[in-house]
């Protein structure tokens, strides 16, 4: 009789792992074809687009960013193809994978805990829900970018890192399969991301953790620092594009950082949007903290959750208030893993009375993620590129072109028209991404998107080819960067009139006919 419970127990808690697997899904794909690449994915798609060798001589001249990422979408786009949907895979994929690696990390810190099976089901489900579930990590899981794939190889590390501390606890050997794991993992964050260094040293510090005990022998030690400087050698030449590339960054960088959104941004990070999900899921991290305090290997682990949770940021805020504003919400998404790991635990080792108050606690701090989900889901776009060529199509006519100053604005802006099978021409001003040698300076700190002084962007407009476009369509991406005192739109107004302007946050497009012309028909 009890092999039939347990077996039927077994088929109810994987008949909601897959439950909560596809909700989480669900909210990932949901809209995805009504929603457009936005102005850092089409970098990517773009990158990946070029081909190899472009990726490993070109992109390195003008991004902070290691071309890992954009190889490996290269590779996924050669196989799925480059289509929105095909692009965008990639990240669900690597969401989907997110899910069970964070309830085997669970699985880990379980065992860890010494809790039965009844008890580790339950966290595992509890760590899964809310990778499945958390906002942030939701809209990560969304987008061509390398954080959904950050998230994975960031939860493959934790759960290597917790499978290494569970086996030195008993033998004071370093687990030959779970170490290599977390080693691989260990580069690949620092190949996928310019941030990736922050990561490493939160890793670095929880295997030392991990690891660092009297009974460690000195064979032990010798594979732990060899496998780390190996680490280190593979990661050499993505740390000379990263000291290329920073002082151009640190001078030029458009962003800012603020003390007094940080409180929200943590929210976010950890947990969602919200004061009572932040209190709930507070309470639940709070009594995860005081079950992992109690013994030595718990304590461990309980530290190597902070680590990778709390350094991470703290590093990335601290650069940002001395060095150069660096401290980005979806740069730090992968912190949201131990962050489970941890809500999960104080989830699902009460008792007594603190047994129905985390089962509240995380019943509402699920219910208010998923809340969440639904009003992101049902909103419009980040950047309205979809609308905006539904706008230009309306009034393009043939001969017209658009031009896109900077040149990066080129980019979302042609997939839109890809994605829509419009025939919209663009021309990137003053070349197709990167601009790299063309004169000018570089106002958000990449070096292939320029900013031109106005005797360059007088040449530009008094061109023949230009002269004899019928009606330019300026598009301009966040002109108060790159076309501060409007001086391309002045150049290009000589001897035309505007016949129409869009704006959606910063998609900027105004239509500048020759005045010669007569007023076309509208359709």
């Amino acid at each position: 009789m009890t092999g039939m419970k347990d077996d039927r127990l077994k088929r109810w808690w994987a008949l909601a792992a897959l439950l909560l697997i596809a909700g989480g899904m669900a909210f990932r794909i949901w809209k995805v074809t009504v929603t457009p690449l936005w102005l850092d994915e089409a970098y990517s798609a773009y990158a990946a687009g070029k081909g190899f060798a472009f990726l490993w001589q070109v992109v390195p001249r003008y991004e902070t960013h290691p071309p890992f990422y954009y190889s490996l979408v290269r590779l996924w786009t050669l196989i799925f193809g480059d289509g929105l949907v095909a692009l965008r895979s990639f990240g669900f994929a690597s969401a989907l994978a997110t899910m069970p690696v964070a309830a085997l990390a669970a699985r880990e810190l379980a065992r860890i805990i010494g809790l039965g099976r009844q008890r580790t089901a339950a966290m595992m489900l509890a760590a899964l829900a809310f990778a499945a579930f958390a906002p942030l990590t939701v809209q990560m899981g969304r987008e061509v970018r390398p954080y959904p794939l950050m998230i994975l190889v960031y939860a493959t590390a934790i759960w290597a890192l917790l499978r290494v501390l569970r086996h030195a606890g008993t033998d004071g050997r370093i687990a030959r399969g779970p170490f290599a794991f977390y080693l691989v993992a260990l580069a690949l964050m620092m190949w996928l991301h310019n941030l990736g260094l922050l990561y490493a040293a939160a890793l670095g510090l929880a295997a030392l953790l991990a690891v660092a005990r009297k009974e460690t022998r000195a064979r032990e030690w010798m594979i732990f620092l060899g496998g780390h400087v190996l680490v280190a050698l593979a990661w050499l030449p993505a740390l000379m594009i990263l000291v290329d590339q920073a002082p151009t960054w640190v001078k030029s960088t458009w962003l800012t950082f603020r003390w007094w959104p940080l409180p929200w941004r943590l929210l976010m990070l950890y947990a969602g949007p919200g004061v009572l999900l932040g209190i709930a899921a507070g309470l639940l991290a709070a009594m995860g903290t005081r079950v992992l305090a109690r013994t030595g290997e718990r304590r461990r682990a309980l530290i190597m959750l902070l680590l990778t949770g709390l350094l991470p940021v703290a590093l990335s805020v601290g650069i940002s208030a001395l060095l150069a504003p660096v401290f980005i919400m979806r740069t730090m998404t992968p912190v949201a893993i131990p962050a489970a790991l941890l809500i999960a635990t104080g989830a699902a080792t009460q008792s007594g009375w603190r047994r129905w108050l985390a089962a509240i606690a995380f019943a509402l701090m699920l219910g208010q993620m998923i809340a969440i989900d639904i009003r992101a889901r049902s909103g419009g776009p980040p950047q309205n590129w979809y609308g905006a060529v539904r706008w230009l199509a309306a009034r393009f006519r043939p001969g017209d072109m658009v031009y896109a100053y900077p040149n990066e604005g080129a980019l979302p802006f042609d997939y839109a028209v890809r994605d829509m099978k419009l025939d919209m021409p663009s021309r990137s001003i003053p070349t197709p991404v990167p601009s790299i040698g063309v004169g000018g300076w570089y106002p958000t700190g990449s070096r292939g998107v320029v900013s031109l002084p106005r005797d360059r962007l007088r040449a530009i407009a008094r061109e023949r080819g230009t002269q004899a476009v019928p009606t330019i369509w300026l598009l301009r991406l966040g002109p108060w960067a790159y076309d501060k005192g409007d001086m391309f739109l002045d150049e290009l107004s000589v001897g035309r009139e505007q016949v129409g302007s869009f704006r959606s946050g910063p998609i900027d497009i105004i239509g500048l006919r020759k005045a010669d012309l007569p007023s076309p028909s509208r359709r």
